[in-house]
């Protein structure tokens, strides 16, 4: 990974979900618009895999936070339990 990736990545580590979603979708609306220079391209593009590991890890984390309530025969709450159990 070139010093620009190890840069960028450090940088995106440091975002929120929503912050880094944003960015990503900014850089995708550039991407498809195609005026951006090939060397800017292949910057943007490698921050946008960043970016998009970043929110794929965040999301994962909310996602293993996640449970479920466990309700008992008489319908009160009895507990909880991981979501995927």
């Amino acid at each position: 990974m070139s010093e620009d990736a190890n840069q960028a990545s450090a940088d995106v580590s440091k975002l929120t979900f929503e912050q880094a979603l944003d960015q990503l979708e900014k850089i995708v609306n550039d991407l498809e618009r195609g005026d951006v220079e090939l060397e800017e391209s292949i910057k943007t593009y490698e921050r946008g895999e960043a970016l998009k590991k970043h929110c794929a890890k965040l999301l994962s984390a909310a996602e293993d936070k996640v449970e479920k309530i466990r309700v008992g025969a008489d319908g009160s709450a009895k507990g909880t339990e991981p979501l995927d159990s």
